[in-house]
């Protein structure tokens, strides 16, 4: 502990700054002293981004990994079947709440560690910093594409197709931006519970519906314990992606922790977290597949019928923006620090500081916006970003870090032999989701546009 004090306090002490980010009139690469006005902004800046407890942080946390996950879940057991469906729902949120432990136990060993990409670094040199920071970039913003398209499905419900989706994606990516210019972690958890609720009420009205809707029918639905009769390889493996996507916290678990105030409370955090996930994610997927059955559709509120699917298409946009721009609140924090490491700028209270700032959150919004309106399709944006990137962030790559940032002993001692094994099954099932569904979710896209099953990239259609 006595170390990781240490770190700390030479991580939070004002730096020299270099001059070529304050002044041309000195010389390039001179050092300097901070001023005292810079020293008081390094300080402000310092006490703003360390706010979060543990209770936060779970918002946080829920604000980022309990939305669009949810929705794909009922398709996913119309694949699977319920008894695979559930035990993969089951299992693997299992085993991400493990990884998160681990991703958690590097940030207490290495405090200097503010985003993955640093926990790169350590693993891999420069070379791991540079991949996990760009597998890092792209895979947030794919998940504020997916809002994107999400909030245009929601707006295209809405209105009855009442204009061009085009338009319905340009205003969602408008008001993902907006809710991405606070920078500080801990005023997006004070949305956090707006958020919850929103997502919770909207599943919520989606399971009574289709139940009732399926009581006035008078019969049963035609859901199976077992795979779908016609499923194919492809079919499975995005429908298991899409159940890997749903379990993705672990991505930004280091830049939320690194606003916390005490860090090692995080394991409350992850628990709490992993098993309100389980707990919705199982009972949304067999629950809706149960009353719908194989014609359930993606996102699962469209199952609800016209009437209902729109209020709970309503009752979903807080969740849909929200959860979708504190994606592009950490890649900014990742980016935004980045480009001023040595330099007050990077705490976001100077002219500079905010130009900057809403200049990168406006890139990222446009940049996530057209991968929208290329991919137009539910499902496979989830799939291809699932086996491309969360594949490494929730399994793969935190085993990598036990095995070389963590691991005490052997790997084969007796204290070890467990956790080896278990790691070795992480990395495993990591790699396997990497190749197989990002195979799958490239045939998927391949077929689909080839049959005409969905509409073209930047059309006026409805996505799929």
């Amino acid at each position: 502990m006595s170390e990781i004090k240490k770190e700390d306090s030479q991580v939070n002490m004002p730096s020299p700054i270099l001059s070529n980010q304050i002044s041309s009139e000195e010389t390039v690469g001179q050092v300097r002293e901070l001023t005292d006005v810079e020293k008081a902004r390094m300080q402000d800046g310092t006490a703003h981004f360390s706010r979060l407890g543990w209770k936060r942080l779970t918002v946080v946390l829920i604000v980022e990994a309990i939305a669009l996950g949810s929705l794909g879940m009922p398709q996913a057991f119309a694949t699977l079947g319920m008894i695979a469906g559930t035990i993969l729902c089951v299992g693997l949120g299992v085993l991400a709440i493990y990884t998160s432990y681990v991703v958690g136990q590097v940030k207490l060993k290495y405090p200097s560690v503010q985003h993955y990409a640093d926990a790169g670094r350590l693993m891999m040199g420069r070379f791991g910093y540079e991949l996990l920071g760009v597998m890092f970039v792209l895979q947030l913003t794919f998940l504020v594409g997916s809002h994107t398209l999400t909030g245009s499905i929601a707006f295209l419900n809405l209105t009855d197709n009442g204009a061009c989706s085009i338009v319905f994606g340009v205003v969602s990516a408008i008001i993902l931006l907006l809710l991405a210019l606070p920078p500080s972690f801990s005023e997006v958890a004070i949305l956090g519970y707006i958020d919850f609720a929103s997502i919770i009420l909207a599943i919520g009205i989606t399971i009574i519906a289709t139940g009732v809707q399926r009581g006035q029918i008078g019969m049963a639905a035609d859901w199976s314990a077992w795979p779908a009769k016609d499923a194919t390889f492809v079919d499975a493996f995005v429908a298991l992606t899409n159940i890997v996507f749903a379990y993705s916290f672990a991505i930004c678990q280091f830049s939320f922790m690194d606003e916390m105030h005490t860090p090692k409370d995080f394991v409350k955090s992850i628990w709490v977290l992993g098993i309100i996930e389980i707990v919705i994610y199982t009972l949304t997927g067999a629950l809706i597949y149960s009353f719908v059955g194989q014609s359930v559709q993606s996102p699962a509120l469209l199952s609800a019928g016209p009437l209902i699917s729109k209020i709970a298409f309503g009752i979903a946009l807080p969740v849909i923006f929200i959860s979708g721009s504190i994606n592009s609140t950490v890649i900014g924090r990742y980016v935004h620090g980045r480009m001023y490491r040595d330099s007050v700028t990077r705490f976001i209270n100077t002219p500079k500081g905010w130009i900057t700032w809403i200049l990168i959150i406006a890139t990222i919004t446009v940049v996530a916006w057209v991968l929208a309106e290329a991919i137009p399709f539910f499902s496979d944006l989830l799939a291809i970003s699932s086996s491309l990137f969360i594949s490494g962030f929730t399994f793969y790559f935190p085993a990598m870090m036990w095995f070389m940032l963590i691991r005490q002993g052997s790997p084969f001692s007796k204290k070890n032999l467990a956790l080896t094994a278990l790691n070795a099954l992480c990395f495993v099932i990591g790699v396997v989701i990497l190749v197989g569904g990002t195979y799958s979710s490239i045939k998927d896209i391949m077929h689909r546009y080839s049959t005409g099953s969905v509409r073209g990239a930047f059309s006026c259609a409805s996505p799929a």
